[in-house]
């Protein structure tokens, strides 16, 4: 007998983190949209703009590509919040100029851009030492 309210307990906690979890999964894919492209950087180069859109453009354009996985709960999530956070410090399709180059060249050497958690799903995203160089130069010489 003891242990029926117990139960019901453990019943209730796990419905209301099912349903926030169902909420949570709900918001973020209301949030996985692509709105249009506005302005992009002077690109240097070709090459520039296709490392760019390689190892960037999914969190720091509108051109998010959103695979199926983004669309399960927990990798939604994840993507979606990234996605706003990395349109929101750097945006290539809403463009203006003076954007942080120092900063941009600074992640890229450093290996912090593009982040680990993404590169673990998109290893096409991860560049190579000249990649990396190619990639700090034309963006050097594009928003300037």
């Amino acid at each position: 007998m003891s242990r029926l309210p117990h139960m019901a307990t453990l019943r209730n906690w796990l419905l209301g983190l099912l349903g926030a979890g169902l909420l949570l999964t709900v918001i973020a894919l209301l949030m996985e949209t692509n709105p249009p492209v506005t302005a992009e950087p002077a690109w240097d180069s070709p090459q520039t703009r296709v490392l760019a859109k390689r190892a960037c453009f999914d969190c720091h354009s509108n051109e998010t590509g959103w695979p199926w996985y983004d669309r399960m709960p927990v990798g939604s999530w994840i993507a979606a919040f990234d996605t706003v956070r990395g349109r929101r410090a750097l945006n290539f399709s809403e463009w203006q100029a003076g954007g942080r180059i120092r900063e941009m060249a600074e992640s890229i050497q450093g290996g912090s851009m593009p982040p680990a958690i993404y590169t673990l799903m998109h290893p096409g995203a991860i560049l190579n030492d000249q990649e990396k160089q190619q990639l700090i130069q034309g963006l050097q010489n594009s928003l300037k």
